[in-house]
């Protein structure tokens, strides 16, 4: 109880439990050693270690798992999103490469579920493999430690930016933040479990999220700034999702660029489901970019 109300006042601190060695002065300089998360790069120690293919839908009760037959038959249609211009019935499947930063499973069902065609590439994987995918999105992943620890991810996003649509979630969400020219900052609370009220400023419905993170994007961080031939302006950056707890930033969008994120897990398995619309929103901005871009649909949602 006391080392609750520390944490409490202090917020999240490093620091050592030991039921071997009880001599405090050895376990402080235990805990001063600790290398922390600051600038530290934890995506290393967890991605794959090369390029690989998914195609295990979600599981259904009585039937087990699916390549993609769940939602793309017959589910729920598209939510109209007026800030991406998406279809209600957006067209398939898409091919989306996915960045592993620790990637969970359950992302990659909810793609496949919804008719993707989904390749995995490791967290270095260049803009340059990531477009002979030819896809027709990018997705960010979930991952441990500070954002700022992978900057050739950054780099690899701002590459990526206005070339083909981007879905970030959780680190993905930050290393969408800082490829934009925003910051990050680490939490003095970090946000931990399946309670976690954010409200959708683009519907104003709140929804229960799942929440794993120690960082957040900083909104007001954001300025003017060039990115190759990309004129980035600050105006253009919305904050699409708030915490209702602190007021953190939990999504942002770009007004002209294919590109959105939230810093919670629509995934959660198990978990709450108010967040799944988003996995659609991303289908309803393929469908848009490639609508624009002259692409014919291959095939619709629904069709035999």
């Amino acid at each position: 109880r006391a080392l609750t109300r520390h944490i409490r006042d202090r917020g999240a601190q490093e620091g050592c439990l030991s039921t071997r060695d009880e001599e405090p002065a050895r376990l402080v300089e235990k805990a001063q050693a600790s290398p922390g998360l600051i600038g530290r790069d934890l995506v290393a120690e967890v991605t794959s270690p090369g390029p690989y293919t998914w195609s295990e839908g979600e599981w259904v009760w009585g039937k087990g798992t699916a390549r993609g037959a769940v939602e793309a038959a017959g589910g729920p249609a598209v939510p109209q999103m007026d800030l991406f211009g998406g279809a209600s019935r957006p067209a398939g499947p898409f091919k989306v490469v996915a960045f592993d930063c620790g990637i969970k499973l359950n992302i990659l069902r909810k793609l496949v579920g919804l008719g993707c065609d989904v390749v995995v590439v490791p967290a270095k994987a260049t803009a340059a493999e990531v477009l002979a995918h030819q896809p027709d999105g990018v997705f960010l992943s979930n991952g441990p430690g500070d954002p700022e620890g992978v900057p050739y991810l950054i780099e690899t996003v701002r590459a990526l930016l206005g070339r083909k649509p981007i879905f970030g979630i959780c680190l993905g969400h930050q290393i969408l933040g800082l490829a934009l020219g925003g910051k990050t900052f680490k939490l003095k609370f970090g946000h931990h479990g399946c309670n976690h009220p954010v409200k959708d400023l683009t519907t104003g419905k709140v929804e229960i999220t799942t929440q794993n993170h120690g960082f957040a994007v900083d909104m007001d961080s954001f300025r003017d700034v060039r990115i190759g031939e990309l004129a980035i302006r600050r105006e253009d950056i919305l904050q699409t999702h708030v915490n209702l707890n602190d007021g953190t930033c939990e999504g942002l969008l770009h007004r002209t660029l294919p590109v959105f994120a939230v810093q919670y897990h629509p995934e959660a398995s198990p978990g709450p489901h108010d967040s799944h619309y988003l996995f659609k929103r991303f289908l309803a901005l393929m469908e848009r970019e490639r609508r624009l871009s002259g692409r014919s649909p291959r095939i619709q949602f629904g069709d035999a």
